[in-house]
């Protein structure tokens, strides 16, 4: 397709011809949260304000993109920014469900989760992990391990970038399809997770305070990267189900089909980060089940709804002809 077809084609809103499947998955998600927030968020009238209109520049924005895309098929950034604005929505979309928490659930819910787990295991897993292993080679592990899953959904989504267009459309369609239900979960059912312990303090405010941690733990380079994380792009309600878990099974569920001589290896890094969600007190136990069963349910969905959809039908790139 030349530049002078996709100038006829003009800039029409909401030419559906011109969507993907993620294309309409993170428009929807965009739309249900500007609507909670329209009728549900009961924060400051200002912070009400900026987060919908936050969301609603966002929704336009990506509409706009798809437009200029389509007109202009032959701009390299255009086409870049086109394939990977959902990746690069995650974490902005992740910190915006700590602000929507307590919309519907006030107050969080690890007290509920904490007791589902003693009559379980008889224990709190997350404690009692690192309690009976903490040591700097095996916690450096661990959070190397959890560290992995930023690069895993980057990695292979540059990867099949750069080799199959349409297999790039269909792993960032289900990667972001995972992701869009776990946060809207986030919403409506907060869980903070062991890694922190939540203090009520009347009025509807809550104080957030640190579980320590061995020594020797603290002391590891990555345990600190991940702290350093946390401490500025954590959403708090984040735990239940495990969207660490969920998405990482998403990435593998890729790799082992259609990159074949890293599954193993693929296979070995997320079974640790899945143990690492529990030692490193990011997750219960159970939401690490629940994350697996999340995206048990969501891949094959997912996939249904790509097809349903006509996948990356609408997607144009500077190889179309």
């Amino acid at each position: 397709m030349n530049a002078g077809a996709g100038g006829r084609r003009g800039f029409g809103f909401l030419r559906l011809s011109d969507h993907t499947f993620v294309d309409y998955a993170t428009q929807v998600y965009l739309a249900i949260v500007s609507l909670l927030i329209l009728f549900f968020y009961d924060g400051p009238p200002a912070r009400r304000i900026f987060l919908l209109s936050a969301t609603v520049l966002c929704l336009l924005a990506i509409q706009v993109l798809i437009r200029a895309q389509a007109w202009r098929p032959e701009n390299r950034l255009l086409d870049f920014l086109r394939h990977f604005y959902p990746i690069l929505l995650y974490a902005g979309l992740y910190c915006e469900v700590g602000e929507l928490n307590q919309m519907f659930v006030k107050g969080y819910a690890d007290g509920f989760f904490q007791r589902l787990e003693e009559r379980l295991f008889g224990c709190q897993p997350s404690i009692r992990f690192m309690e009976k292993l903490p040591y700097l080679p095996i916690s450096e592990l661990f959070y190397m391990a959890y560290f992995s899953y930023y690069v895993m959904i980057l990695g292979l989504g540059v990867i099949f970038y750069i080799r199959d267009k349409q297999l790039f459309w269909r792993y960032v369609s289900l990667v972001s399809f995972v992701f869009y239900v776990c946060y809207l979960i986030f919403i409506l059912l907060p869980v903070v997770g062991p890694y922190e312990r939540v203090e009520a303090l009347g009025g509807g405010q809550f104080r957030f305070v640190p579980v320590p941690y061995p020594a020797a733990v603290q002391a590891g380079p990555f345990f600190q990267l991940m702290k350093l994380i946390y401490e500025y792009a954590e959403a708090p309600s984040a735990a239940f189900p495990s969207s660490h878990v969920a998405v990482a099974l998403c990435t593998i569920y890729f790799s082992w089909r259609f990159i074949p001589r890293i599954r193993w290896i693929h296979l070995a890094v997320v079974i640790l980060l899945c143990s690492a969600t529990v030692y490193c007190r990011y997750h219960y136990l159970v939401d690490v089940f629940a994350g697996a069963l999340t995206a048990g349910l969501l891949i094959p969905i997912g996939e249904w709804l790509y097809r349903k959809t006509g996948g990356a039908s609408g997607a144009k790139t500077v190889t179309d002809s």
